[in-house]
């Protein structure tokens, strides 16, 4: 039940009954509602700015979480980059070092991305930096990553072809230490035995008895097992193959055939004194790439260093040769 509101009549000095009007009630009937709407209109533009509906907070999530996932494939790109680093010292320092082969230079392995705007399509957007700096880190390490495989298969084939080439240079005495009278005569000028005159000698001269074993210094194939190369008399060529040949003289007789491949330490032939020879010995040469080179410098395989030294020593003297 609606309360009387009365009012005090100065003139009747009495309380007279307060009479509302329709019109009246309507018109703060309908200044309420405006004004009810305005508020209401005004708080919902207030609270779109500092509140979130439960879709804009959804994506709010997602966006974070996308960020997360970013930052953290940053950080893994920050260690494969360490690793890879590793690797690419590696292989400039050490591996491709060891295998004589040019170091990859640094402007090849950290080389861009020219031409055309690659991450056109990931640019307008709130996280457009980090998405397209990101892609480009993962591009880059893509690409070193080829790179390097690329070198480590080519050192792949460096290390078996090295494996062979140390297989196949002369690199043993051709007649064993204790088989051996003595060094007889080294590389370089010497007294030729015949004719007194100084004359360069090509080889070296291992005196030992007739029939001492003569051994291959390293893997190749014969090449020629015959006395028809004149002064040498009966003698063998080895080709080893990366440009070496070695060459045994004055042999008693052959234990190979020509074209038969040879290992490092397989017996060949035997010590004799055929050809333009004064005595028993071997005289033994090598040839790189056709040119007569020091025989002394392959014998790393055989020698011990004192004995290397004694043989260095008497190689050097300048005396007569025995052919």
């Amino acid at each position: 039940m609606s309360k009387v509101k009365y009012y005090y009549d100065p003139e009747t000095l009495s309380y007279r009954k307060i009479e509302r009007r329709k019109r009246t009630t309507l018109k703060f009937v309908g200044m309420f509602v405006l004004a009810s709407s305005i508020f209401g209109f005004m708080f919902f533009l207030v609270a779109s700015q500092y509140l979130e509906s439960p879709k804009e907070k959804a994506l709010k999530r997602e966006l974070q979480y996308m960020e997360l996932q970013y930052d953290m494939m940053n950080k893994k790109m920050d260690e494969a980059e360490v690793v890879l680093q590793d690797i690419e010292e590696r292989d400039n320092a050490i591996y491709r070092l060891y295998f004589e082969a040019n170091p990859i230079p640094e402007e090849q392995r950290r080389a861009g991305f020219g031409g055309v705007n690659r991450y056109k399509d990931l640019e307008g957007y709130d996280n457009s930096r980090l998405i397209v700096e990101t892609s480009k880190r993962l591009d880059i390490i893509q690409k070193q990553i080829v790179v390097q495989s690329k070198s480590l298969d080519e050192v792949a084939i460096l290390a078996k072809d090295k494996e062979k080439f140390l297989a196949s240079i002369p690199a043993i005495q051709p007649v064993n230490n204790e088989d051996l009278t003595r060094m007889a005569s080294g590389f370089g000028y010497r007294i030729d035995p015949f004719t007194k005159a100084r004359k360069y000698h090509y080889g070296m001269d291992f005196t030992a008895p007739r029939g001492t074993a003569v051994y291959a210094t390293g893997d190749g194939v014969v090449k020629r097992a015959d006395g028809d190369a004149t002064g040498y008399g009966k003698h063998i060529r080895i080709d080893h193959g990366f440009g070496y040949v070695s060459l045994y003289a004055h042999l008693y007789k052959y234990n190979v055939r020509k074209n038969q491949k040879v290992k490092r330490g397989d017996l060949i032939g035997f010590v004799g004194s055929t050809g333009r020879s004064e005595a028993p010995h071997l005289h033994y040469e090598v040839f790189k790439d056709d040119e007569k080179i020091n025989p002394i410098n392959f014998y790393y395989g055989s020698l011990t260093p004192s004995e290397f030294s004694e043989m260095l020593k008497k190689a050097s003297l300048e005396n007569q040769s025995l052919d």
